[in-house]
Order: structure tokens, then C-alpha cells, then sequence
């Protein structure tokens, strides 16, 4: 018997924005970072002269002569660089795929040795990935953990798929459904059959976390408010995560807004980080205007204009026809960005109004002599939906079933770094 198999898995779900990890069993991760990696002052090279700083510092990674403590991850790189003034972050995520394997490698690092503190020859790992993800990347995650960490065992799962999982009770874990995946860097559509993505009817969105950060601070910005220039980003941020909220009538609610701005207009203050002087802003409509992004996105760009709802009706109406009421029987919500207060009900009731104009216009062509079986649609949201994806590992993780399902050492010294190319379903569980 494989002694690893005797210790909680490690979890790790890598998104754009932020990585969750911890181990297997536990309710919530561990650690939650910005998805970040930077250089420490004292390891970027300098010439001679002292005056220039070399622009790469992953250039001295691949030559070798870079040290374990000469970079840093997360919330840690983020307040080096700002305090440093320099801007050297390398984000290793962009809209969910691995854009730099050099610093997704050192981050990996740092999450396994400095945060979890474990040894990765200890316990097989269960990683994540977009299911857009090509199966190169894959292969380029198992060379990583087998060569350099020398896990025994690694699971590459689908975020959705272990989002569904994140719905598991002791008496039932439905695995057919819709999954919305909004994270900060992209947004999904993914349905579900029995466990396998039905990889034909994916949808994506390009509006996500970071697309309503960057148009809440455009708002800011055109208003005239006076926020310092270095600290607008991190501003429009908090200012997301704090005071949005999804509206149901977005008139309506401009109307609220000028009848009572004492009530609905929010007031931040803050410190400029150069001079220490207060300084402080109104909150007004980007409240509700930026979670609206989902629900109108021509009102930030023209580039798209096709709202979430109608998004989500295409993709089950291009799914197996004996898929579709149970896909909208099960609409589940996962990520940060489908967090906001009364998202989940707006977005119901505006699904359900497709769904019904649907099947009147169906009756209306038939003459009114057959009526069709109304079709439940059920947007799920629970307690676990910021970490779901997390959460689903988790408990997948703690079954018995993962470990005959993982990729073992023996096999990718056997067969290579293709194994990892496909991840078989867990069967066993439902």
C-alpha cells in the first residue's frame, strides 16, 4: 500500500485573479492568494554600473543562479512591489490558462514549501484547470509535478465538473447541471452530463471580475472623484467586493438613487500611499452598474452585447435534448464574480422569462390544443460558491475512488508526460 495514500491530498485550484489551496477533507482552503509571483529587490541582477536593473528576472531562473527565497508570491509580492515602487509582477494566469510555466513553476513552489509546508512526496495532489484548457498544458502540469516535486500520484480536474461536486451531501451529489464560472479572468458555461463535460455546448463570456473592477473604476474616473491615480485599481476593487450589488430594474434603481442619495450613495476614504494625505470618494451607481455588466455588457463594450441569461439558454438549447431539463433543473454558481447580492434571483427570474416565452410561442404555433410540460429552471446558490471549485476537490479528494483515479509516478515514468492528457470520471460516486 502506498503510504501517501494514507494522508489528506493537496488541493490547489489555480485561477486568474487568486489560487486556493489546502488539503483534502477540510470545509474552506487553507490560503487564499493573489495568483502573483515577483523577484526580491536583492536577486533582480545588476550591472556593474549599478544603474539599470535587468527587465527579466526570470532570465537568472532559467540560467540557475536564482535561489528559493529570491521571489515571492502573492499578497507578500504585491506589498514588496508597492513598496519598492517598481513594477517587475509576473502573473503567471491570464483569462484562466497558464501564460508563463517558468513562473507558475516558482508559484507552485511557494505554495507547496512556504504556505502548505509539506512535502510533496507525500501526498498525491488534485490540481485544476479550465475546460477550455488544451491537452498540451496538461502534459506541461504533470512534467512539473512528477520531474520537479516527484509527487506520487496527480488528478488534473475540470473546474466546473468539481463545482457540481461542491453540491455533494451525505444522501445525493447530483452531477448533471449547468455550471457559470465566474472568476476574475474569464466566465464559463459549462454543462454537465453524469460527470463529463459536454465539451460542444461550452459557452464563454469575455466579461468577468476583472472587466467590472476596471469599468467601476472608469465610472470613478469620468465622475471626476478624486481617487490618487496609483491607487484607482485597487479602489474600484474593494469598491466591487463591498458596495455592488445586482439590481433588478436597473431605471428603477437610478430613480432610488436620485429620490435618496443619502441613502444609497456610499462614501470611501483612503490615504495617498506617497504623501499620506486623506483623501475621499463617492459610491454611487457603480453599485448596481457594475455587476449589470452581465445583463447588459453593451453598456462597457461594443464588442459583445449577448447577456449572461441568453447565454446560458444557448448553450443548454445546444446540449443533448435529453440533457436539457435537468440542465435547467440544476444551474449552479461558482466564483467570486457570482457573488454579488441577488444575483442568483436575477438571474433566475431573466432565464426563466426565456424559457417561458419559448414554450408559449411553441403552444401559440400548435393552435393552443397541446400543452407543454412547464420547465423548471433552479439557479443554485449555496454557502461554498466563492471556493466551490475548491470545495468539489475537496470532497472528491477525500474519497476512497480519487486515489485509483489519480496518474502514479510508476505510470508517467512508464508511459510520460501523456497520461495526463486525460483524467477518468469518478464512476463510484453517484
Amino acid at each position: 500500500m502506498d503510504p501517501a495514500t494514507s494522508r489528506p491530498a493537496v488541493v490547489i485550484d489555480n485561477g486568474t485573479g487568486y489560487t486556493k489551496m489546502g488539503f483534502a477533507g477540510n470545509m474552506e482552503p487553507c490560503f487564499i492568494v493573489p495568483t502573483v509571483v515577483t523577484a526580491n529587490e536583492s536577486s533582480i541582477a545588476q550591472p556593474r554600473t549599478g544603474t539599470i536593473k535587468s527587465s527579466n528576472w526570470l532570465v537568472q531562473h532559467n540560467a540557475g543562479v536564482m535561489a528559493d527565497l529570491d521571489f515571492s508570491i502573492g499578497d507578500e509580492a504585491l506589498s514588496r512591489s508597492k513598496s519598492s515602487g517598481t513594477s517587475n509582477l509576473t502573473y503567471p494566469i491570464r483569462h484562466g490558462q497558464v501564460d508563463d510555466w517558468d513562473a507558475m513553476e516558482r508559484f507552485w513552489q511557494q505554495c507547496i514549501f512556504n504556505y502548505l509546508r509539506c512535502d510533496p512526496e507525500d501526498h498525491y495532489f488534485l490540481l485544476t484547470e479550465s475546460p477550455m484548457t488544451a491537452p498540451e498544458s496538461r502534459e506541461y502540469t504533470g512534467e512539473i509535478m512528477f520531474e520537479t516535486f516527484n509527487v506520487p500520484g496527480l488528478y488534473i480536474a475540470v473546474q466546473p465538473v468539481l463545482a457540481l461536486a461542491a453540491g455533494y451531501t451525505a444522501s445525493k451529489c447530483e452531477m448533471t447541471g449547468v455550471v457559470v464560472d465566474a472568476g476574475d479572468g474569464a466566465t464559463h458555461v459549462v454543462p454537465v452530463a453524469e460527470g463529463y463535460v459536454i465539451g460542444g455546448s461550452i459557452k464563454s463570456i469575455p466579461i468577468a471580475g476583472e472587466d467590472i473592477t476596471l469599468f467601476v473604476q472608469q465610472l470613478l474616473r469620468e465622475r471626476g472623484e478624486l481617487v490618487p491615480p496609483e491607487e484607482s485599481i485597487e479602489v474600484a476593487r474593494k469598491v466591487k467586493e463591498i458596495y455592488c450589488y445586482t439590481c433588478s430594474d436597473i431605471v428603477k434603481e437610478f430613480n432610488k438613487h436620485d429620490k435618496e442619495p443619502a441613502k444609497y450613495v456610499k462614501q470611501w476614504t483612503g490615504t495617498k500611499p506617497k504623501t499620506g494625505a486623506p483623501y475621499s470618494c463617492d459610491i454611487g451607481y457603480e453599485r448596481f452598474l457594475g455587476p449589470e455588466l452581465f445583463f447588459n455588457p453593451e453598456i462597457y463594450s461594443s464588442d459583445f452585447s449577448t447577456p449572461l441569461p441568453d447565454l446560458i439558454d444557448k448553450c443548454i438549447q445546444s446540449a443533448p435534448i435529453d440533457t436539457r431539463r435537468a440542465l435547467y433543473q440544476n444551474v449552479v454558481l461558482s466564483g467570486g464574480s457570482t457573488m454579488f447580492k441577488g444575483f442568483h434571483k436575477r438571474l433566475q427570474r431573466d432565464l426563466k422569462k426565456i424559457v417561458d416565452a419559448r414554450g408559449f410561442a411553441s403552444e401559440a404555433r400548435l393552435g393552443g390544443e397541446f400543452k407543454a410540460k412547464p420547465v423548471e429552471v433552479n439557479v443554485l446558490s449555496h454557502p461554498v460558491q466563492r471556493y466551490a471549485v475548491w470545495f468539489g476537490g475537496s470532497v472528491l479528494a477525500s474519497t476512497p475512488e480519487f486515489f485509483t483515479a489519480c496518474h502514479t509516478k510508476a505510470e508517467y515514468e512508464e508511459r510520460g508526460a501523456s497520461i495526463c492528457r486525460t483524467n477518468p470520471v469518478f464512476k463510484g460516486m453517484y
